[in-house]
Protein backbone atom coordinates (compact mmCIF):
# COMPACT_ATOMS: atom_id res chain seq x y z
CA UNK A 1 0.00 0.00 0.00
CA UNK A 2 1.38 3.49 -0.97
CA UNK A 3 0.55 6.51 1.43
CA UNK A 4 -0.16 10.04 0.35
CA UNK A 5 0.19 12.98 2.82
CA UNK A 6 -1.67 15.66 3.52
CA UNK A 7 -0.60 16.92 6.75
CA UNK A 8 -2.59 20.24 6.10
CA UNK A 9 -6.15 18.43 5.91
CA UNK A 10 -5.61 16.73 9.65
CA UNK A 11 -7.23 20.47 10.07
CA UNK A 12 -10.06 19.99 8.58
CA UNK A 13 -10.53 16.75 8.97
CA UNK A 14 -10.53 17.43 13.11
CA UNK A 15 -12.68 19.82 12.78
CA UNK A 16 -11.09 23.18 11.96
CA UNK A 17 -8.45 25.27 13.55
CA UNK A 18 -9.02 26.95 17.12
CA UNK A 19 -8.80 30.53 15.63
CA UNK A 20 -12.32 32.48 16.45
CA UNK A 21 -14.31 34.71 14.14
CA UNK A 22 -14.52 34.68 10.58
CA UNK A 23 -11.59 34.23 8.46
CA UNK A 24 -12.17 36.47 5.72
CA UNK A 25 -12.14 39.09 8.20
CA UNK A 26 -9.08 37.78 10.06
CA UNK A 27 -7.50 37.55 6.49
CA UNK A 28 -7.88 41.78 6.85
CA UNK A 29 -6.10 42.03 10.37
CA UNK A 30 -2.45 42.25 11.41
CA UNK A 31 -0.45 39.19 10.71
CA UNK A 32 1.35 36.77 8.47
CA UNK A 33 -0.27 36.68 5.13
CA UNK A 34 2.01 33.30 3.71
CA UNK A 35 0.61 31.49 6.90
CA UNK A 36 -2.72 33.04 6.09
CA UNK A 37 -2.34 32.35 2.28
CA UNK A 38 -3.13 35.66 1.17
CA UNK A 39 -2.52 36.63 -2.25
CA UNK A 40 -3.68 40.35 -2.78
CA UNK A 41 -5.63 42.46 -0.80
CA UNK A 42 -7.55 45.32 -1.75
CA UNK A 43 -9.94 47.76 -0.24
CA UNK A 44 -13.31 46.24 -0.87
CA UNK A 45 -12.52 42.92 -2.00
CA UNK A 46 -9.36 40.23 -1.42
CA UNK A 47 -8.01 37.20 -3.26
CA UNK A 48 -6.70 34.24 -1.00
CA UNK A 49 -5.80 30.35 -1.43
CA UNK A 50 -8.37 27.42 0.18
CA UNK A 51 -6.81 25.82 2.86
CA UNK A 52 -8.55 22.97 2.19
CA UNK A 53 -8.70 22.91 -1.81
CA UNK A 54 -10.40 21.39 -4.25
CA UNK A 55 -7.82 21.36 -6.90
CA UNK A 56 -4.29 23.30 -6.84
CA UNK A 57 -4.48 26.55 -7.21
CA UNK A 58 -8.06 26.48 -5.38
CA UNK A 59 -8.64 30.07 -4.37
CA UNK A 60 -11.11 32.28 -2.63
CA UNK A 61 -12.19 35.86 -3.32
CA UNK A 62 -13.97 38.08 -0.68
CA UNK A 63 -15.21 41.11 -0.19
CA UNK A 64 -14.71 43.15 3.01
CA UNK A 65 -17.94 43.88 3.78
CA UNK A 66 -19.22 40.60 6.46
CA UNK A 67 -22.21 39.72 4.95
CA UNK A 68 -23.83 36.02 3.58
CA UNK A 69 -26.25 37.97 1.46
CA UNK A 70 -25.10 39.08 -2.26
CA UNK A 71 -27.98 41.46 -2.22
CA UNK A 72 -26.52 43.34 0.76
CA UNK A 73 -22.92 43.89 -0.96
CA UNK A 74 -22.57 47.50 -2.20
CA UNK A 75 -22.35 48.02 -5.91
CA UNK A 76 -18.68 48.84 -5.92
CA UNK A 77 -17.30 45.52 -4.00
CA UNK A 78 -19.75 42.98 -6.01
CA UNK A 79 -18.44 45.04 -8.83
CA UNK A 80 -14.83 44.42 -7.30
CA UNK A 81 -15.69 40.79 -6.73
CA UNK A 82 -16.33 39.83 -10.44
CA UNK A 83 -12.96 42.14 -11.49
CA UNK A 84 -11.15 39.72 -9.05
CA UNK A 85 -12.75 36.65 -11.00
CA UNK A 86 -11.52 37.29 -14.32
CA UNK A 87 -7.89 38.84 -12.75
CA UNK A 88 -7.48 35.53 -11.29
CA UNK A 89 -8.68 33.43 -13.84
CA UNK A 90 -5.77 35.49 -15.63
CA UNK A 91 -3.10 34.74 -13.41
CA UNK A 92 -4.00 31.35 -12.37
CA UNK A 93 -4.29 30.47 -16.72
CA UNK A 94 -0.75 32.00 -16.68
CA UNK A 95 0.94 30.15 -13.58
CA UNK A 96 -0.96 26.86 -13.90
CA UNK A 97 -2.33 26.36 -17.58
CA UNK A 98 -5.22 24.70 -16.37
CA UNK A 99 -7.64 23.86 -19.04
CA UNK A 100 -10.55 25.19 -17.21
CA UNK A 101 -12.22 26.24 -14.10
CA UNK A 102 -15.26 26.48 -11.91
CA UNK A 103 -16.33 29.27 -10.61
CA UNK A 104 -18.78 30.04 -8.13
CA UNK A 105 -20.57 30.89 -4.46
CA UNK A 106 -22.24 28.76 -2.16
CA UNK A 107 -24.42 30.43 -0.30
CA UNK A 108 -25.71 28.43 2.81
CA UNK A 109 -24.97 25.47 4.84
CA UNK A 110 -27.46 23.87 2.71
CA UNK A 111 -25.36 24.62 -0.64
CA UNK A 112 -22.16 23.51 0.58
CA UNK A 113 -21.07 26.83 2.01
CA UNK A 114 -18.01 26.00 5.00
CA UNK A 115 -18.09 29.55 6.17
CA UNK A 116 -21.72 30.89 5.71
CA UNK A 117 -21.67 33.76 7.24
CA UNK A 118 -19.25 35.97 4.97
CA UNK A 119 -20.15 35.49 1.28
CA UNK A 120 -16.91 34.42 -1.20
CA UNK A 121 -16.47 33.57 -4.79
CA UNK A 122 -14.58 30.20 -5.45
CA UNK A 123 -12.46 30.28 -8.31
CA UNK A 124 -10.43 26.49 -8.76
CA UNK A 125 -8.72 25.29 -12.13
CA UNK A 126 -9.59 21.85 -13.66
CA UNK A 127 -7.36 20.03 -15.87
CA UNK A 128 -8.83 17.22 -18.33
CA UNK A 129 -8.59 13.81 -16.25
CA UNK A 130 -8.16 15.99 -13.11
CA UNK A 131 -10.41 13.66 -11.14
CA UNK A 132 -9.88 9.63 -10.91
CA UNK A 133 -11.14 6.33 -8.57
CA UNK A 134 -9.00 8.49 -5.64
CA UNK A 135 -11.72 10.47 -4.28
CA UNK A 136 -14.57 7.35 -4.49
CA UNK A 137 -12.69 4.42 -3.67
CA UNK A 138 -9.86 5.77 -0.94
CA UNK A 139 -11.74 9.13 0.05
CA UNK A 140 -8.73 10.68 -0.85
CA UNK A 141 -7.68 13.64 -3.17
CA UNK A 142 -4.23 14.38 -4.74
CA UNK A 143 -2.72 17.43 -4.90
CA UNK A 144 0.28 17.70 -7.13
CA UNK A 145 1.66 21.04 -4.75
CA UNK A 146 2.02 22.12 -1.36
CA UNK A 147 -0.22 24.92 -0.34
CA UNK A 148 3.02 27.63 0.54
CA UNK A 149 4.66 26.56 -2.75
CA UNK A 150 1.44 27.43 -4.58
CA UNK A 151 1.19 30.70 -2.27
CA UNK A 152 4.49 31.82 -3.09
CA UNK A 153 4.39 31.53 -7.07
CA UNK A 154 1.16 33.14 -7.03
CA UNK A 155 1.66 36.03 -4.85
CA UNK A 156 3.66 37.93 -6.84
CA UNK A 157 1.61 37.39 -10.16
CA UNK A 158 -1.32 39.14 -8.45
CA UNK A 159 0.73 41.94 -7.35
CA UNK A 160 1.87 42.20 -10.80
CA UNK A 161 -1.89 41.89 -12.57
CA UNK A 162 -3.58 43.81 -9.67
CA UNK A 163 -0.91 45.95 -8.55
CA UNK A 164 0.34 46.47 -5.15
CA UNK A 165 -3.28 46.26 -3.93
CA UNK A 166 -3.89 48.17 -0.06
CA UNK A 167 -1.40 47.58 2.36
CA UNK A 168 -2.04 45.35 5.57
CA UNK A 169 -2.32 46.57 9.03
CA UNK A 170 1.15 46.63 9.85
CA UNK A 171 2.50 47.60 6.56
CA UNK A 172 2.15 50.81 5.54
CA UNK A 173 5.33 52.24 4.70
CA UNK A 174 6.85 49.37 3.74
Amino acid sequence: MQHLWAPWRMEYVGGGNDESGCLFCRAYEPGDDRARLVLWRGPLALVMLNRYPYASGHVMIAPRAHTADPSALPPEAALEIMRLVAASTRVLADAMAPHGFNVGMNLGRAAGAGVEHHLHMHVVPRWIGDTNFMPVLGDVKVLPEHLLATQAKLAPRFAEALGRGMPGPGEVGR
